[in-house]
């Protein structure tokens, strides 16, 4: 998911410098909420993994 929010963010930037306002508003948005979802699973698997972890020793 960081990936498809790296690839959006570079296409916001290479539309942005050539002008595309509107194209590199959207794909900058997708960009970062598909960052935002990616930290959130990421740390409610931590959290998880920490939690099983203490279970298990």
């Amino acid at each position: 998911m960081v990936k498809w929010a790296i690839i959006f963010a570079i296409i916001g930037l290479v539309a942005g410098a050539l002008g595309f306002s509107g194209v590199a508003s959207a794909a900058m948005g997708i960009a970062q909420v598909l960052f935002f979802i990616a930290i959130a699973i990421a740390v409610v698997l931590f959290v998880l993994g920490m939690t099983i972890y203490r279970k298990v020793t």
